[in-house]
């Protein structure tokens, strides 16, 4: 993230570098984008937006580079960067909508330095488990779960305005009283589309004890052992209901680990009886635990730090897919999602593969807001859980290998469709040619987000794959360059 140009994914740069490498490097600049502008205002966005369209130059928007697929690199582009915005500020706000306290965060601020600001303050923000993520990047402007999520909402549940430049060059404020049909769509409707957010202000929430829990345990038993994963989505049904209790977890054929529960206002007893059900059924199972911990913090940014995972759980040679799940899916078709669960994590053809989940209940009754207020996936309000298949490889695979992998993920991703009709995905994690992509990562809003990208980007200026009007104005060259559509 530190690097101005390149993404997270390998399959977005393929054999690239840096351009500013050198002149003696052997690479070439693949997806990379040619010319990066290291952001510090508004006026500089203006004067990039500018260069581009009169020179009819691809652009491309990064902060962090936490990007599966695409959209903040590209072929022949002029990045506009901007991870050097860095200023963060608590404030008394007041609106027709809200008052209360709130942070303002420039375009740059990663989790890690939001958390850490907001909790010197006694509050809590909205964020997502890897430490360095942008706070006010795709991430929010895609919905944005985390483990504060299930208290709260989605980061795009708590967005109170953006600072945005767009592509005319107007610094506009959008809030639901001022440009309210772009706030609308940058809450939820996708990242670096609509126009370049300077800075969020979202709310903040009195800080607190926080409670958390993992628990490991390993396949001795192959039968029992996904028995024991039935169990756990079933155990995930009482979970959603207890307000404010979020999990990540995930598995393989060789272990499961519940990462982390999060319960802010927790005690000790609130996880006893989340979980002493649960643990009884894998004693009952003969399912042997590796290890099960329970704690107490006096807030929920040290919650986060003991919680924190290490780097490598955040590995950049991989690829996802994923899917939302929702209830019904565990109550109605348990043994077909556990059958789908064992085919693909046994699939010989991807020696490094994990499922993964991140549940929480975000339906408008648990957070207070209501349909279409921001452009969030309905299918949001009705899941369970956000589901991830992931394959990992090595550092130093072929495009072709990239390719191959990226087709698997695609193939386990539609697995999942015939159990969750109706369904979707989480846009920011999931994968950018599924052939459903208008449906299953913006649904009901599409037609209503496109609206707002015709009124804001009328020559599609900003494009990445797989996000509204994408398929519109231009389409991608055999060579990755942007073409206009005939």
């Amino acid at each position: 993230y530190e690097d101005p140009v390149h993404a997270m994914s390998p399959y977005w740069l393929n054999d690239s570098c840096s351009p500013f490498s050198g002149p003696e490097g052997s690479c070439n600049l693949g997806n990379t984008p040619v010319y990066a502008i290291d952001i510090d205002s508004a006026a500089t966005v203006a004067a990039g937006l500018k260069f581009a369209q009169d020179k009819n130059i691809r652009i491309s928007i990064k902060n962090t580079g936490h990007d599966y697929t695409g959209k903040s690199t590209g072929r022949g582009s002029l990045e506009l960067w901007m991870h050097h915005m860095k200023d963060i500020s608590i404030l008394d706000y007041k609106s027709p909508g809200y008052t209360g306290r709130a942070v303002r965060v420039g375009a740059g601020v990663q989790f890690s330095e939001a958390y850490k600001i907001a909790a010197e303050q006694g509050l809590r923000v909205l964020g997502g488990y890897c430490p360095t993520v942008g706070v006010a990047g795709g991430y929010v402007q895609g919905g944005g779960h985390g483990p504060l999520a299930a208290s709260y909402g989605l980061a795009a549940d708590n967005t109170l305005e953006f600072e945005v430049v767009t592509v005319n060059g107007k610094h506009l404020t959008a809030s639901p009283s001022q440009n309210a049909d772009l706030y609308w769509a940058l809450s939820g409707g996708g990242g670096g589309n609509y126009a370049v957010v300077l800075s969020l202000t979202t709310k903040a929430h009195l800080d607190g004890a926080t409670a958390g829990t993992s628990i490991v345990f390993a396949n001795t038993a192959t039968d029992k052992y996904w028995d024991a994963i039935g169990a756990f989505q079933k155990r995930l049904l009482y979970l959603n209901t207890v307000p404010g209790f979020a999990t990540s977890w995930g598995f393989d054929d060789q272990a499961f680990s519940l990462n982390v529960a999060t319960l802010p206002g927790g005690e000790q007893s609130n996880m006893t009886a989340a979980w002493d059900p649960f643990i009884k059924e894998l004693q009952d199972l003969g399912v042997p635990l590796i290890s099960y911990n329970t704690t107490i913090h006096p807030s929920f940014y040290d919650h986060y730090q003991y919680y924190e995972f290490p780097p490598e759980i955040y590995s950049t040679n991989n690829t996802i897919g994923g899917r939302l799940i929702p209830p019904s899916t565990v109550q109605n078709n348990l043994p077909e999602l556990i059958n789908v669960f064992r085919n693909i994590v046994t699939d010989a053809t991807a020696p490094i593969k994990r499922i993964s989940g991140i549940s929480l209940n975000v339906t408008h009754d648990r957070v207070g807001n209501t349909a279409g207020s921001n452009a969030v996936l309905p299918a949001w309000r009705d899941a369970l859980y956000t589901l991830n298949v992931g394959i990992g490889f090595d550092a130093d695979s072929s495009s072709a290998e990239l390719r191959q992998a990226q087709a698997k993920v695609n193939s386990w991703q539609a697995l999942f469709e015939a159990l969750t009709p109706g369904g979707g995905a989480y846009l920011n994690e999931a994968t950018f040619d599924n052939p459903n992509w208008k449906r299953d990562y913006f649904g009901a809003n599409y037609d209503r987000l496109l609206d707002v990208k015709r009124k804001y980007d009328p020559a599609f200026a900003l494009w990445q794959h797989a996000s509204v009007g994408a398929d519109v104005y231009w389409k991608v060259a055999g060579d990755g360059r942007l073409c206009r559509s005939p």
